[in-house]
């Protein structure tokens, strides 16, 4: 008899990340992964450097100096700290303790793939609730809560679509579900908001025993490469994530940067400081070329490419062709779509010059228009 997955297993789509290489391309402007453009930290770099003789020696598995250094960066309680080798460790987890065969997992129509990825994992059924102009709808979300429901994931901001939710919705959310409904607040790109109605989630935690915030150092912290998140629990959840997750699943060089890119302020201001910059400015220059940039509280513009314009795969092969990589938004079901993750400030121009010259505009510059 043939060895065979668990049913169900072969129905997952495989995730599949932003491309980093273009053949025949000898300079590519990377922006499908909504990485930080600024990289990380010097502070983080040289913790990192200075453990490379320690690489014998196994990480602390409690991460108790992280915790501890969260805790203090973020008023929080230390105990309540998970770590985990990025938020989609701490995704899977989740759902591996909480969810499986029978259960439902929702989530906003263009939500993060790594949810339906996780529950079909563990044989549970991803369900999606539909938005209202690209945004969360609580009353969408709500209507598809069913007694079979166990978690709840909302991005917010979302990824890829950008938008955000005001911390009174949020509330709402919460204060509408069974108690026996687990409601994942997916906070990755909390440092870039700045609307002042805006709440990661840390405050329902704390007044609730079924909300969990998910926050990680891949985006404005610069350190994807690292694989380092963390969620923020209600006790006993914490107790259940320690139960199911691997003895040294955060490595101990990946422990000693983040903490250093903590204590690092300056720098996570000058990365906000740079995406509240260049991320109003893309968006002004690709709405005049007649491109339609959807509203972004994170480090990247959902664009959307109206049919005239020959759409969003002929545009993505163009732009590919100047060596320009954004991210393909078909799997999301925005099939118009490419996301743009916020650059450097050279990347971003040469990335306008190159839709311009995609759109046509190029040329009318040239016959006397403006620019």
């Amino acid at each position: 008899m043939a060895l065979t997955p668990r049913p169900g297993i072969m129905n997952i789509a495989p995730y599949v990340g932003g491309e980093s290489n273009l053949p025949g391309q000898n300079r590519v402007i990377k922006l499908a992964s909504n990485e930080s453009p600024l990289g990380p930290s010097p502070r983080a770099m040289e913790a990192y450097k200075a453990l490379a003789s320690e690489l014998h020696r196994y990480p602390d598995g409690g991460a108790v100096k992280l915790r501890e250094a969260l805790a203090h960066h973020h008023a929080l309680d230390a105990a309540r700290i998970v770590c985990g080798a990025g938020s989609d460790e701490l995704i899977g987890l989740l759902v591996r303790a909480y969810a499986g065969p029978g259960d439902e997992v929702l989530y906003s129509r263009h939500g993060f793939l790594m949810y339906p990825i996780a529950a079909q994992s563990v044989g549970a059924t991803p369900v999606t609730a539909p938005e209202r102009e690209l945004t969360a709808d609580i009353d969408a979300l709500l209507a598809r809560v069913t007694p079979r429901t166990r978690i709840l994931f909302l991005a917010n901001p979302n990824n890829p679509t950008g938008s955000c939710l005001p911390a009174a919705e949020v509330k709402r959310l919460r204060d509408r579900l069974a108690p026996d409904v687990l409601l994942v607040l997916d906070a990755a790109y909390a440092e870039y908001v700045t609307r002042p109605d805006y709440e990661a989630g840390a405050a329902l935690v704390e007044r609730h025993d079924n909300v969990v915030m998910l926050r990680t150092f891949s985006k404005i912290y610069g350190l994807a490469a690292l694989r380092i998140g963390w969620a923020y629990c209600p006790p006993a959840v914490a107790d259940v994530l320690n139960r199911v997750r691997g003895p040294f699943n955060t490595a101990m060089a990946a422990q000693a940067a983040a903490v250093a890119a903590l204590e690092d302020r300056g720098h996570t201001e000058k990365a906000r400081a740079h995406n509240d910059r260049w991320l109003p400015w893309f968006s002004k220059q690709v709405r005049g070329l007649g491109l339609v940039p959807h509203p972004s509280f994170g480090n990247f513009v959902l664009v959307e490419f109206p049919a005239a314009t020959g759409g969003a795969e002929k545009a993505l092969a163009f732009l590919n062709g100047r060596g320009v990589i954004p991210r393909r938004m078909a799997g999301y079901g925005l099939p118009d779509c490419l996301r743009f993750t916020i650059g450097t400030a050279e990347e971003m121009e040469l990335t306008v010059a190159a839709l311009r010259e995609f759109t046509g505009h190029d040329r009318e510059a040239g016959r006397g228009g403006t620019r």
